[in-house]
């Protein structure tokens, strides 16, 4: 059975190529294209992604248009109905603020736009999402981002560690988020934001293949399923 997956595109995506290039050269199956003006989602996906980029130019706030966009009715009901949903970078802001996630990305502490690759520790490798990883491992996996900064008031840090839901950690500083969070799991685990680029680090040619393990978990989840 084929892995089917699904990459939303908005005005202003620019990673969203890249994501299709990873699913399709991890899974062996090119994803369905997904235009944001669209209000229903291909029938039978097993996994849906939410790229990088700049959607709607950033205005107001990075991701809140592209929130309200048609499509993001019909990914926040999939979500709801378990199929998982991964939102790399402006997909993380998308995912927060159409309230799939909870919290904030603010600018980068340092308000500067942050592009290197940086070090991640795994923080929960028994997610959807991190089953190819352990616990504590540290992963190098390119950033490129100016409003990063993850943020959510004390008693909701407090819940969603207590939780385990804190999927990846930065090991170095780079933008100044709460408790170092780079990735954040939904409480059912099946939606994953994450400002670090994964989909950037799936071949040794790229410069490495650390990314590469989250693609194969979330498949695996599925072969498994």
């Amino acid at each position: 059975m084929a892995f089917t997956s699904a990459v939303i595109t908005f005005p202003g995506s620019n990673c969203d190529r890249d994501m299709a290039v990873a699913l399709e050269k991890v899974s062996g199956t090119a994803p369905r294209r997904v235009w944001h003006g669209d209000s229903q989602l291909p029938e039978g996906l097993d996994f849906i992604a939410v790229p990088g980029g700049f959607s709607y130019g950033d205005y107001l706030r990075c991701g809140a248009i592209a929130s309200r966009s048609p499509i993001m009715q019909a990914v926040i009901a999939a979500a709801e109905r378990g199929v998982p949903v991964l939102g790399v970078c402006n997909g993380f802001q998308v995912l927060t603020e159409s309230g799939l996630l909870p919290g904030a990305l603010l600018r980068n502490a340092g308000l500067n736009f942050v592009c290197r690759e940086v070090s991640l520790e795994v923080a929960n490798a028994q997610s959807l999402f991190t089953s190819a990883y352990e616990a504590g491992q540290v992963i190098r996996v390119p950033v490129a981002h100016h409003d990063g900064n993850y943020f959510a008031d004390d008693a909701t840090l407090d819940r969603i560690e207590g939780e385990g839901r804190v999927a990846f950690r930065y090991a170095e500083e780079v933008n100044g988020s709460a408790r170092s969070i780079a990735g954040l799991l939904n409480a059912a685990g099946n939606v994953l934001g994450m400002m670090p680029h994964p989909e950037r680090a799936i071949e040794a040619t790229h410069g490495g293949t650390d990314g590469r393990g989250l693609f194969e978990s979330a498949i695996r989840g599925f072969v498994g399923a």
